[in-house]
């Protein structure tokens, strides 16, 4: 079984930013398991919608 987790991380005009606030999301998430499924991006936000496997009987 999966679980997913959508995060919303909104863009701004300072690309070293934004590439630091997508690099702290990336991986404080991989240190709880979570991987990377699918991401999207318009001009004012980026979704990434992560994942992990889970066990049948709950957490």
């Amino acid at each position: 079984m999966k679980e997913y987790q959508a995060v919303i991380v909104r863009v701004t005009k300072h690309s070293r930013d934004d590439e630091d606030a997508l690099t702290d999301l990336l991986n404080e998430r991989a240190r709880g398991g979570w991987a990377p499924a699918m991401l999207t991006q318009d001009a004012t936000r980026m979704t990434v919608v992560f994942e992990r496997a889970t066990s049948a009987s709950g957490r």
